[in-house]
């Protein structure tokens, strides 16, 4: 299975905003910087965030955005979700009814084994990322890159910052 970009930078601009919620935001030019990505494809992410309620925000350049609710309530299937929509990732053809072996539709009442062995697995890898939330992954990755990478980040957080109110 293969995860579209858009999935991994939302991602990642997710975990960056954990450390300031539940006041404080980037601007989208800030988000789209810390990761070295092109803004006008962050921005798209972020709309996409913001239209399924994980972040609040934006309005343009000046605009900030922030997390909607506590890192530990977003999940990483919230945020492939809201960026990759809910179409599930295998898409049945009935491919079983064609060629010239081709079963007719009634002797189709049972689902293809196979569409339900992708079914299963789609099920379990959705069930698999809704354990994972924000709050943990982003203690994991600060463990992982340690404290002078986390300080490295925090002052240039610290620079780009904008406050509600």
């Amino acid at each position: 299975m293969r995860i579209n970009k858009g999935v991994e930078w939302a991602a990642h601009a997710c975990a960056v905003l954990v450390p300031l919620w539940p006041d404080r935001g980037l601007p989208l030019a800030a988000l789209a910087e810390f990761h070295g990505l092109p803004e006008p494809y962050m921005a798209k992410q972020m709309q996409a965030l913001s239209r399924a309620g994980i972040v609040t925000g934006g309005r343009g350049r000046s605009g900030f955005y922030m997390l909607a609710k506590p890192p530990a309530e977003i999940t990483l299937l919230d945020i492939l979700l809201a960026v990759d929509g809910e179409e599930p990732a295998f898409r049945c053809s009935e491919i079983r009814q064609q060629g010239p072996c081709a079963a007719k539709p009634d002797e189709c009442k049972l689902p293809c084994n196979i569409a339900a062995g992708f079914a299963r697995a789609e099920r379990s890898y959705r069930e698999s990322l809704a354990q994972v939330d924000l709050a943990a992954l982003t203690g994991a990755v600060a463990a992982q890159l340690g404290p002078d990478k986390v300080a490295e980040a925090g002052e240039w957080m610290a620079a780009n910052l904008r406050s509600r109110g």
